[in-house]
């Protein structure tokens, strides 16, 4: 479909929980599946071995505030064990779902004034007199327009920088490694997509908060506790820094209620948890990337007329979440990433079909 300009794309209302439908505090409430909507066999593409989007481990779909349908395939891997089949109870990564769910704790901050979009972090890499680096605003990390050189690519045309961070050099100091790194662009002119950048944001929150207990804290009592998310675990490095670029692990339906609360617009159990302004933040579209996709915020952003944006990971982690429909579609697996296109296609394929039944 062509895609409109970034300020032309309409957002929806956000709709709120309907008082008859239960906050899914440790059980979800079921609902039926919109009639004429054959969500079955969008299901079993999902979860076809020969088919694009293999291999599918979990896929919940929440439609009006109720679980309608969730199925679980596959094993869950160890490096020390033997495989575990997966179901509604394992804990399956996050990869750069993490981003979206740092981004909603920082705004917490931003809302109480401890952080600027229009100010520089605090970073001690940059300290250096004259240093350029030193005026990269956190509006512009959170949009991907810090400027740096940071190479996200997992391929062997150059070596990459988000593998480095991640398993090799940086691996104890995900924050200093990535700011480390020098600019690319001037500030605020280019998007380039960087696990790294995330992980300085994440960085400098750890500062704020003194270090790493505090900072498990903070997850806790301002994202996970109040969205019931019980199974959650942020992944943490040697220095202290939560890896919000790549590191949570949760069930398929804690992911969901994390897209619940996004879609009622930060409301959880009738309180004001997550970040309005956070939340409006990750549905408006900044910028277009070479597959002519939206960033926002730490968030993706399809362009379509229900408004819907996605929390995005490595393999086709995502939390779909379509506010004009009041839908959430969660899809966990470990898809190679040629096949990237056609996984999200099967997304947007989902999304259609519930729109086409609400017609």
């Amino acid at each position: 479909m062509a895609l409109p300009d970034p300020i032309s794309v309409p957002l929806p209302p956000l709709p709120g929980q309907d008082p008859n439908t239960p906050w899914p505090k440790t059980v979800w409430p079921s609902g039926p599946v919109p009639e004429g909507l054959d969500l079955e066999a969008l299901l079993d593409e999902a979860f076809d071995e020969e088919g694009p989007c293999r291999t599918t481990n979990a896929v919940v779909v929440i439609h009006k505030g109720r679980l309608i349908a969730e199925r679980y395939a596959g094993v869950r891997e160890f490096f020390d064990r033997d495989p575990e089949p997966v179901d509604a109870t394992t804990p399956l990564i996050s990869w750069s779902m993490a981003k979206s769910m740092l981004q909603t704790l920082l705004f917490t901050y931003v809302d109480e004034g401890v952080f600027s979009l229009d100010e520089p972090l605090d970073v001690p890499e940059w300290k250096q007199p004259g240093d350029p680096r030193a005026a990269i605003t956190l509006g512009e990390m959170l949009a991907m327009r810090d400027g740096l050189d940071f190479n996200e690519e997992y391929d062997d045309s150059k070596p990459s920088d988000a593998i480095a961070m991640l398993f090799g050099e940086g691996k104890p100091d995900v924050a200093h490694y990535a700011a480390s790194r020098p600019l690319r662009h001037a500030p605020g002119t280019a998007y380039s997509y960087s696990s790294g950048t995330t992980n300085i944001i994440s960085g400098a929150l750890r500062r704020h908060l003194g270090g790493e207990l505090a900072y498990r804290e903070a997850l806790r009592d301002r994202l996970f506790q109040p969205l019931h998310m019980d199974s959650a675990l942020p992944g943490f490095d040697e220095a202290g820094t939560f890896i919000g670029s790549s590191y949570v692990h949760a069930t398929a339906q804690d992911f969901a209620r994390f897209g619940l609360c996004l879609l009622r617009g930060g409301i959880m159990d009738g309180k004001q948890v997550l970040s309005a302004s956070g939340i409006e933040a990750a549905r408006t579209p900044l910028s277009r990337d070479e597959d002519g996709l939206y960033y926002s915020s730490q968030f993706w952003v399809r362009g379509d007329d229900y408004g819907t944006f996605a929390a995005q990971g490595f393999e086709g982690q995502s939390i779909s979440v379509s506010p004009a429909l009041d839908l959430v579609l969660v899809r966990l697996g470990r898809t190679d990433v040629e096949r990237f296109m056609e996984l999200r296609n099967w997304r947007w394929k989902v999304i259609d079909a519930f729109g086409a039944a609400q017609k």
